[in-house]
């Protein structure tokens, strides 16, 4: 199967041709964000602060990345379970998220604001944090360092192999690829 190369960040009219099942490599600049970052955005929101990041067409990568060891940009970048995000999502793809990458399935919410807002949700393999990792060209911390691995890093990506799981017409790969399974 070809890969379908991505320059972010990603536009609606970007995220709209994308179908559930196609094989991405995306370059360009990705936030990682976990559960404590995602509520320290939801709470700056609510207070109409200003977030570490724009988050018009913006990718966010939920990993806690590895500490890095001499001569490398990042540790093992292995993506984390998604549905931990998913009660702070639809605020975030409100306010203009495009592109999550992670593992697992999504919410019947986070699905919602999919569709509504045109944003999709990317698949990294999991165990494969090593190799993921070497497509890390940079990474910088760039908002609440106190939380350590969950601290939101800025990423510049080249290459980096993912999978539309569900596209923003929220068709979803884990439902067609079990009903496909099954045949």
């Amino acid at each position: 199967m070809d890969r379908i190369n991505i320059t972010l960040p990603m536009t609606q009219e970007q995220a709209a041709s994308l179908m559930a099942g196609d094989s991405l490599s995306i370059s360009g600049i990705v936030y990682t964000a976990r559960d404590a970052a995602h509520k320290r955005l939801v709470e700056a929101i609510a207070a109409k602060e200003e977030l570490p990041f724009d988050l018009l067409g913006a990718a966010i990568y939920y990993v806690g990345p590895c500490p890095e060891k001499p001569g490398q940009v990042i540790g093992s970048a292995g993506p984390t379970t998604s549905s931990r995000m998913d009660p702070s999502t639809p605020l975030l793809i409100q306010h203009g998220l495009r592109v999550m990458i992670g593992k697992g399935q999504r919410d019947e919410a986070v699905i919602a604001a999919m569709k509504q807002y045109g944003a999709v949700y990317l698949g990294a393999t999991g165990g494969a944090g090593a190799l993921l990792a070497q497509h890390i060209v940079r990474s910088d911390v760039v908002a609440w360092p106190d939380l350590g691995p969950e601290a939101i890093r800025k990423l510049v990506v080249k290459d980096f192999p993912v999978i539309v799981l569900i596209d923003s017409r929220g068709n979803n790969l884990y439902d067609s690829g079990r009903r496909q399974y099954r045949r």
